[in-house]
C-alpha cells in the first residue's frame, strides 16, 4: 500500500470542478505537484489528459475523479475517505504515441499522445493519404475524412465512435483507423504492433489540406505525420480496485 501524505490538487475551470476542490483542499490541503505523493485531478477526461501531460516529468502518480461530461479515465467523486482511496488505488502505466508532423512550410512539430494521434481534413475537399509502415508503402491512396492511430487506452475514445476496434490493455497493439473511407470503400484500418512507425503522406495538400491532432492539441497545413510509440514516457494512472482500465475495457463491449 503506497503511503500518502501530500496530496495535489489539479482542476478543470468548470464551477462543479473548482467547487471540488475547495472542498478538498480544507480536508487534505494542497501541496506543489513537485511536493506531492499523488496529483489528484478534478474533471473530465480533458482535465486528466492536461495533467499527464503537465506532470509527465514527475515522479508522483495521478488519481482522476469525475466532475465533468466525460470521465472513462476518471474515478467517481466522493469526498470522504480519499487519502484511504488513494493508499489502495490500482497502478495502470500507459506509454503514449510520439508524433512528429511536418507542415507545408517545413516546421516540425514534435508531441506526445496519450489516446491517439488523427489526420483530418480542413476543407471541404476529401483527404488523400498514403500509408507507410516501418518504410513500406502499404497503401498507395486513402480517399476519406481522416485517420488515426491510437493507443489501447485511448481506443474507446475518438477510435471507437470511427468504429475501430477496442484494444486489450497489454496488448502491445495499435489501431490504423479510417474516417468515412471513401476508397477503397468501407476499409476500416489495421492492428500493428507497438514497435510499428506509421507515416501518413498527404496527398495533393494545397487541394486537400490537412491538419493532426494529438490528444486534442493541433497542428494546420501538415504535409507528412510520423507516429510510433514511446516506451520511455511512462504515464502512471492510479483506479479504484476493480474499475482499472482492463475492466473498463471489457465492460465497454458489452453495453
Amino acid at each position: 500500500m503506497r503511503q500518502v501524505e501530500k496530496i495535489a490538487l489539479q482542476a478543470s475551470s468548470a464551477d462543479v470542478a473548482q467547487e471540488a476542490r475547495r472542498d478538498l483542499m480544507a480536508h487534505y490541503g494542497d501541496v506543489a505537484l513537485d511536493e506531492a505523493d499523488v496529483i489528484v485531478a478534478l474533471g473530465g477526461d480533458g482535465v486528466m489528459l492536461q495533467t499527464l501531460h503537465g506532470t509527465m516529468h514527475l515522479n508522483a502518480p495521478v488519481y482522476g475523479m469525475n466532475c465533468g461530461t466525460i470521465g472513462f479515465l476518471m474515478n467517481e467523486f466522493g469526498e470522504l475517505g480519499l487519502r484511504q482511496r488513494l493508499q489502495g488505488a490500482e497502478e495502470e502505466v500507459l506509454p503514449p504515441l510520439a508524433v512528429r508532423a511536418t507542415r507545408s512550410d517545413g516546421d516540425v512539430h514534435d508531441a506526445l499522445a496519450i489516446n491517439e494521434v488523427s489526420l483530418l481534413r480542413q476543407g471541404p475537399q476529401a483527404a488523400k493519404l498514403q500509408i507507410s509502415v516501418d518504410g513500406k508503402v502499404r497503401m498507395e491512396e486513402l480517399v476519406c475524412d481522416g485517420a488515426l492511430v491510437s493507443t489501447p487506452a485511448g481506443s474507446t475514445a475518438y477510435n471507437y465512435s470511427a468504429h475501430g476496434p477496442i484494444l486489450p490493455i497489454g496488448s502491445e497493439v495499435l489501431a490504423l483507423t479510417a474516417m468515412a473511407a471513401f476508397r477503397p470503400r468501407r476499409w476500416r484500418g489495421a492492428l500493428l504492433p507497438t514497435s510499428a512507425l506509421v507515416r501518413f503522406d498527404v496527398l495533393e495538400p494545397e487541394k486537400r489540406p490537412m491538419m493532426a491532432e494529438a490528444d486534442s492539441r493541433s497542428v494546420r497545413d501538415v504535409v507528412a505525420v510520423e507516429i510510433r510509440s514511446e516506451p520511455s514516457v511512462a504515464h502512471r494512472i492510479l483506479f479504484d480496485p476493480g474499475h482499472g482500465l482492463e475492466e473498463r475495457l471489457t465492460r465497454e463491449q458489452f453495453v
